[in-house]
């Protein structure tokens, strides 16, 4: 273990990153694979994948640096920490359930899209609907078509489906954020960036040092990653991608904060007393430094 960390301090090798093509992520980590903000030397070789995808690659510790639902971060807690930069947590971003009826009550014979098993947005639906288990895991792009063609019931939509599912004559049934945000009083955490733990501390804080710098310059030059967002998100119009950004990249993208971390927390505390999981570590954030260049 010892050997491998000095490797990565003294070598600078290219570090595995997986991060989704959707465009909150896009616009946060274009200025460090860009090159446009100071990497510190390291270099990074993307795995750009959708989140579900993100997540099993995470559980086969496949990806050294990774976007990931923080309901997934539960099955790989030993084998990741957390990033304070980079998160997708806020209030008013929490996943929908939709249904071609507003007034569809949901009950044990319905059968619902959830965009994979280990996100977010199905730990949700499992805390508020725990009798609702007919699920069928999809591509999150695809759960608008499904319920439109009736093959289900409903669907919990993420990212810029939000955006798009009104005009497809879709109702919203409920939204999973306000009803989280009700009983927590908590911002819901969506995604976050994990880092593996048999990375050196000082590996850990320089990343997390770049990642930070990458969403900064990403607030201060929007303009700058408009290519890569486009170039990943071709089929999305530009009012789209635009409002998608300002809905998931917040001032917690750029640090956690103590509020950011205690609604993490209170989620992974959820998951206890539901069953989810027994225990939680307590290690599970990058030890912060005294200050950030």
């Amino acid at each position: 273990m010892q050997a491998n960390n000095i490797k990565h301090q003294t070598s600078n090798p290219k570090l595995t990153l997986g991060f989704s093509p959707c465009p909150n992520d896009t616009f946060m980590f274009d200025a460090m694979v860009q090159g446009k903000v100071d990497t510190e030397g390291l270099q990074f070789e993307v795995v750009m994948e959708d989140v579900e995808t993100l997540n099993r690659k995470a559980f086969q510790k496949d990806i050294d640096i990774t976007k990931l639902s923080y309901a997934a971060y539960l099955n790989v807690i030993n084998d990741y920490m957390l990033l304070d930069s980079g998160s997708a947590l806020g209030e008013g971003v929490g996943p929908l359930v939709i249904a071609k009826t507003s007034n569809l009550k949901l009950q044990t014979s319905n059968t619902i899209a959830i965009p994979g098993a280990n996100t977010t947005a199905n730990f949700l639906f499992s805390i508020f609907f725990p009798d609702v288990k007919n699920k069928t895991e999809m591509i999150f792009s695809e759960i608008e078509d499904a319920v439109l063609s009736e093959k289900v019931d409903a669907g919990v939509i993420i990212h810029e489906n939000r955006f798009t599912y009104e005009q497809k004559g879709l109702k919203k049934v409920c939204d999973l954020g306000e009803l989280w945000e009700k009983e927590t009083k908590q911002p819901i955490p969506l995604g976050g960036i994990a880092i593996k733990r048999s990375l050196s501390i000082d590996l850990q804080q320089k990343i997390n040092r770049i990642m930070r710098r990458s969403v900064e310059f990403a607030f201060a030059n929007p303009a700058s990653s408009y290519d890569y967002v486009k170039q990943h998100a071709q089929e999305m119009e530009e009012g789209v991608r635009k409002k998608h950004i300002a809905l998931y990249v917040n001032q917690y993208s750029i640090d956690l904060g103590e509020k950011g971390r205690k609604a993490i927390e209170t989620l992974f505390a959820k998951a206890i007393e539901t069953g989810i999981t027994a225990t939680v570590r307590k290690d599970i954030f990058v030890e912060s430094e005294k200050s950030i260049v």
